[in-house]
C-alpha cells in the first residue's frame, strides 16, 4: 500500500497559543508528527500542550472527541485530531490495506479543503470527529459480520461497496473471505512477495475462488490485485505472530 510521503498543510487563522507558534505541520507517511517550534526547532508534544492525556488511539472516545471539540485553541484541536488519525490510520495500513486507504483520502480531503480555505475550522473539527466516529465503528464490523480482524481485511478487498458485487449477498461475500484467508495461509512462505512462480500460483488459487462463488467476471482482476496486496501486508503480521 502506497500512501503520500509529504504533505504540508499551513494553519490558516494563526490562533495557536504560545508555546506553538510553529506556522506549519507535516504529514509525513501519515505517522504520528510533533508540531515544530520555530523560535528553536523544539518539539512540543501536542498532547501536553492541549492539556489533555492521551488516549488509546484505537478508542477515540465521545468523551474524548467532545473535550477536543470544546478546546479554545481551534487551530490545536484541528491537529490533534489530525494527529490522532493519521496515527490510527498507519496502524490499519498494516492489517486492512483498504481500509487504510479509504480514511486516508477523506483525512487528506478534509485537511485539504481546509488549507485551501474552503470549510472553516469549526467544519474542519466537525469532520474530523466524524472521521474518528467512522473509524472507531469500523473496528465493530468483523464482530458485525461474524468475522476475525483478517477475514474482515479480506473481505474489504473484495470491493463489496460495488453493486455488481452486493448482488452477491453477504453470506456469500463472508464465505469467499474466510476461504482466501485459508487458502493464503497454507501458501504462502517467507519469501513469496519476491517468488514469481508462487504470486502467480496465489493469483490462480485466488481466482478459482472467486469464480467458485460466482463473483463478477470484470470485477475479478481488480479484486485479484487487492486480494493479494492485502495477503502481503497480513503475511508479514502472521511471520511474527
Amino acid at each position: 500500500m502506497i500512501l503520500p510521503s509529504s504533505l504540508t498543510f499551513p494553519l490558516l487563522e494563526g490562533h495557536l497559543a504560545s508555546p506553538l507558534q510553529a506556522h506549519s505541520f507535516s504529514l509525513q507517511g501519515w505517522g504520528l508528527i510533533d508540531l515544530p517550534l520555530c523560535a528553536s526547532d523544539e518539539v512540543v508534544d501536542i498532547f501536553a500542550a492541549a492539556g489533555l492525556k492521551k488516549p488509546d488511539l484505537s478508542i477515540l472516545s465521545d468523551e474524548f472527541l467532545a473535550e477536543v471539540r470544546g478546546m479554545p485553541q481551534r487551530n490545536l484541536a484541528v491537529e490533534l485530531l489530525r494527529k490522532l488519525l493519521a496515527g490510527e490510520i498507519k496502524v490499519r495500513s498494516k492489517r486492512n490495506v483498504v481500509q487504510a486507504r479509504s480514511f486516508a483520502e477523506l483525512l487528506e480531503q478534509s485537511i485539504r479543503k481546509y488549507q485551501n480555505r474552503a470549510i472553516e475550522t469549526a467544519q474542519v473539527i466537525e469532520e474530523l470527529i466524524g472521521l474518528a466516529k467512522q473509524m472507531r465503528s469500523a473496528h465493530t464490523r468483523g464482530e458485525t459480520l461474524g468475522l476475525t480482524e483478517d477475514e474482515l481485511a479480506f473481505y474489504d478487498a473484495l470491493e463489496t461497496n460495488d453493486s455488481a458485487v452486493k448482488v452477491l449477498g453477504e453470506p456469500t461475500l463472508t464465505k469467499i473471505a474466510r476461504e482466501l484467508v485459508e487458502m493464503v495461509k497454507k501458501n504462502v512462505t517467507i519469501d513469496w512477495t519476491v517468488r514469481e512462480n508462487v504470486r502467480a500460483q496465489l493469483r490462480v488459487l485466488v481466482k478459482r475462488i472467486l469464480r467458485k462463488y460466482g463473483y463478477p467476471p470484470d470485477k475479478q482482476e481488480q479484486a485479484t490485485k487487492i486480494v493479494l496486496e492485502q495477503a502481503e501486508v497480513l503475511s508479514e503480521v502472521w511471520a511474527v505472530g
